[in-house]
C-alpha cells in the first residue's frame, strides 16, 4: 500500500469502507511490527557498543595512569 493511500485513509477514515480500513489496519500493523522489531535490534547494538566502549576506555585510563 502506497503512503499516499493510506494518508489519504486516514484523513477521513469515518468515511471509509471496511476494506480501506482493512487494508490500512494491516499495513499499520506491518509497520508496527517491523518498528518495533527494528526498536530492539538497535537496542541490543546501541547496548553491546556501549560495552565495548566502557571495556576500551577503562583499558584507556588504565595506561594513561601508568605512564
Amino acid at each position: 500500500m502506497e503512503d499516499k493511500k493510506v494518508l489519504e485513509i486516514l484523513s477521513d477514515y469515518r468515511n471509509k469502507s471496511n476494506k480501506d480500513l482493512k487494508e490500512v489496519l494491516n499495513f499499520l500493523n506491518s509497520d508496527f511490527e517491523k518498528t518495533k522489531d527494528l526498536i530492539v535490534k538497535l537496542t541490543y547494538h546501541l547496548d553491546k557498543t556501549e560495552e565495548s566502549y566502557n571495556k576500551v576506555f577503562i583499558e584507556f585510563k588504565k595506561r594513561i595512569n601508568n605512564e
